[in-house]
């Protein structure tokens, strides 16, 4: 008995072991400076982890996502040329102050609008936001107006701007915001290109000789402004954009892949030399321990697949076995962490029809799914039949003499043959009815003549004289007596 209290007590220890232990699935994110920030999986656009994303901040240069965002808009509806002649109005200037980062654009000067845009976003030259959101937005203003337009167009709720650069603190947002604006700013092939180049040469100008653009991403060059703090350079780094004021501290949108991973990482809030208290931005160092923890502990499980069957459904009327398979038009794979597979898949299925009838065409559409794992939905998904479902012969031969006789001049024909049909016969029994009572007034009628004629004759003997006949003896019959002896036989006939 002793034995098996000892037993028991060491079972429930273990349990208790284990429930108190974080599951395999909720790895610990390494420790990092940052006040707010999130990583996302860009090939599904869900969250690996994150630390106060949406804590509202002042966002410094990362403003410029959205001013870069709105350019390549303008360009691809035709509002502006990218290589249309801009020329800097006298506004180019505003908000700024000669320590601010800037391409040395002045008042007059004429570039097209694509160097414009990537002094903006290589080098973070404020006056060239300046310039670009005057000629979008006809004046800098008017060109807030449509960042914050354009922010509520994409569901953000608390995104504020102030200005094209990000100069002000009254411009704020949140990690997890702005990682929707880059995300959809990628989806821009010229956003994209901007987003990925570490030096860009700028043509010369009226007023300026060509200029060469150092990227102020120093994931992504060795010869970046912020390089002189130390070598942040990033292999697996593909392009960033950087962001600092004193109030905002250092800031980092960027984005890397390895292998089959490609991860977007926003950091808020980092120390550095310029805010005192740290001796390198520290923006780099951070993305960089978020990028390698999710390199090492992480890669894409599948947790659907096009080849799996779903759900059999029944078909009336098909040949074989009389069911359909339903499967995935494609396969989800999703970021998990390398030594743990899901704890749960949940499938929320949703089908077109209440019944299914054959024949069904291979591809077809019949209804879909939702997965729920981890307590993250996906989806829903197309359900199809991967292989055609084909009608049983009989039912074929039905269907066609069906849809044969539901033909809009087959029913046509039918009908007038109905009608032709029912006035023959019609014709045949009125000509019967006639023919039969013409019959009858013949019968009639020919009883009626031979009644006159046996009339007649009856009336014909009533009135014709009656011969006697006197027996003469031969010998005393003259010469001129007629012997009618000899006409009548002896019963007196003829």
């Amino acid at each position: 008995m002793k034995k098996f209290r000892i037993l028991s007590i060491l079972i429930i220890f273990c349990l208790l072991v284990s429930a108190a232990a974080p599951s395999a699935l909720a790895l610990d994110a390494p420790e990092v400076t940052a006040k707010s920030w999130i990583i996302v999986d860009l090939n599904t656009g869900k969250v690996i982890d994150e630390h106060n994303a949406d804590e509202q901040r002042s966002p410094a240069s990362l403003t410029k996502i959205m001013t870069g965002l709105l350019s390549v808009e303008a360009a691809e509806r035709g509002d502006v040329g990218m290589d249309e002649t801009v020329t800097a109005g006298l506004d180019c200037q505003t908000g700024l102050d000669s320590s601010s980062s800037n391409a040395s654009i002045v008042a007059g000067e004429q570039m097209s609008f694509r160097d414009y845009f990537y002094c903006a976003m290589v080098v973070s030259a404020n006056e060239a936001c300046n310039v670009l959101g005057s000629r979008i937005g006809g004046s800098i203003g008017g060109f807030v107006e449509l960042m914050n337009r354009r922010a509520e167009e994409l569901g953000l709720k608390s995104t504020h701007f102030a200005d094209p650069n990000g100069l002000s603190y009254d411009n704020q947002t949140t990690a997890r915001e702005l990682s929707v604006i880059l995300q959809e700013a990628l989806q821009h092939e010229d956003f994209l290109e901007a987003f990925t180049t570490s030096t860009y040469t700028v043509s010369k100008t009226n007023y300026n000789e060509p200029r060469e653009l150092k990227s102020t991403d120093a994931l992504t060059t060795h010869d970046s402004y912020y390089s002189q703090y130390g070598d942040f350079y990033y292999e697996p780094a593909i392009g960033g954009k950087t962001g600092f004021t004193r109030a905002a501290g250092y800031c980092l949108a960027s984005v890397a892949e390895k292998d089959d991973l490609r991860v977007l990482t926003v950091v808020m809030g980092c120390p550095g030399p310029l805010t005192g208290d740290s001796e390198q931005p520290e923006s780099f160092n951070d993305s960089i321990r978020l990028y390698n923890w999710v390199f090492e502990n992480f890669s894409y499980g599948q947790v659907l697949s096009s080849a799996e069957v779903i759900r059999r459904e029944p078909v009336e009327q098909a040949e074989g076995e009389g069911f359909v398979s339903l499967r995935p038009t494609e396969d989800l794979r999703l970021l998990l962490p390398s030594d743990a597979p899901p704890e749960s898949r949940e499938l929320e299925i949703t089908l077109l029809k209440d019944r299914f009838v054959a024949p069904i065409p291979a591809g077809t559409i019949l209804g879909s799914v939702k997965l729920k794992i981890n307590g993250e939905s996906y989806g829903p998904y197309d359900l199809v039949n991967a292989a055609e479902v084909k009608i049983a012969k009989r039912e074929f031969i039905r269907m066609q003499v069906d849809s044969f006789f539901a033909a809009r001049g087959v029913r046509l024909v039918i009908v007038v043959l109905a009608l032709i049909l029912v006035l023959y016969f019609a014709l045949v029994l009125r000509y019967r009815a006639l023919r039969r009572k013409h019959l009858r007034e013949v019968q009639q009628a020919e009883k009626r003549r031979k009644a006159a004629q046996e009339l007649r004759r009856q009336q014909s003997a009533a009135e014709e004289p009656t011969l006697r006949f006197t027996a003469v003896d031969p010998s005393e019959r003259d010469a001129d007596t007629i012997d009618l002896a000899r006409f009548f036989d002896e019963d007196g006939k003829t």
